[in-house]
């Protein structure tokens, strides 16, 4: 909770820019960012920069236009945004990252059991997939996360918001079988409940779902065990304002958008531990 000790360790008031990362949080990430090659020319602009430079551009939500001339030009910084995009690289790290968090809080590294939720967003004039989320009466993109008992990004799909959560979750349960081969039980709502998600995930492997309802005599808000944990993750990443909602053309671009969000929180928890 905020209190006076926790404002002063998050105000990272010795940097330049909040966005910026300490030597300890470079540490972390470095190491899967591409070295300098030792033909052609030489780098003109730090990596670490760069990074910086998309970071900064999550946080404040800004166009690319809008990035200040203390980072690199927009078309370097864009250059590689799209490069790291279209090779996965974010989704590799947050996968490597969830791991390296789990273990130095004593976890297995791939974990057992996840939360899966959905958020739907308004898209602008961007253009792109969309749809008519007819629940939350919004006409955008829904994102699709699972994430683990801690709360830790495990996977995110980002697909129309006329999609419903049963048809979406095994978009998302799919794509990371191979990935984590021991993550077989998930915890949901109720939009998850019926006999056709149950159908769809015994196709594919042996998945238990847990239904985690509201209770009828409940009144006002209520903690609902482990569901709570995938909303205040929504809630994480929601603090980034590129995030409040979906400006990208592009499903590759939202998506990538997003796993940058969760890989700025694991690398900060990290270089804590």
């Amino acid at each position: 909770m905020w209190t006076d000790i926790t404002r002063a360790q998050h105000a990272r008031s010795e940097l330049a820019l909040p966005t910026d990362l300490t030597n300890a949080e470079w540490r972390v990430l470095e190491p899967f960012f591409p070295p300098p090659s030792l033909v052609g020319r030489p780098r003109k602009w730090p990596m670490r920069r760069i990074v910086e430079a998309i970071l900064y551009l999550l946080r404040g939500g800004l166009p690319w236009r809008m990035l200040p001339p203390c980072f690199p030009p927009v078309s370097t910084v864009r250059r590689w945004f799209y490069l790291w995009r279209d090779n996965g690289l974010w989704l590799t790290i947050n996968h490597m990252l969830l791991m390296i968090a789990r273990e130095l809080q004593g976890r297995e590294p791939s974990p057992s059991a996840g939360v899966i939720d959905s958020q739907s967003v308004k898209t602008t004039e961007s253009g792109g997939p969309r749809g008519y989320d007819a629940g939350k009466k919004i006409k955008g993109r829904k994102r699709h996360i699972l994430t683990d008992t801690q709360g830790y990004l495990v996977h995110a799909v980002i697909h129309g918001a006329d999609i419903q959560d049963r048809d979406g979750a095994p978009l998302v349960l799919s794509a990371i079988i191979q990935r984590f081969p021991w993550l077989r039980h998930v915890f949901a709502d109720g939009g998850y409940a019926g006999d056709k998600l149950k159908d769809a995930l015994r196709a594919m492997s042996r998945w238990t779902i847990e239904i985690v309802k509201r209770s009828d005599i409940a009144k006002g808000f209520e903690i609902l065990p482990r569901r709570w944990v995938v909303e205040r993750t929504l809630a994480w990443l929601n603090r980034n304002r590129r995030l409040a909602k979906d400006f990208e053309n592009t499903i590759a671009s939202a998506t990538a958008w997003l796993f940058i969000a969760s890989v700025q929180l694991l690398t900060r928890r990290i270089a804590k531990l």
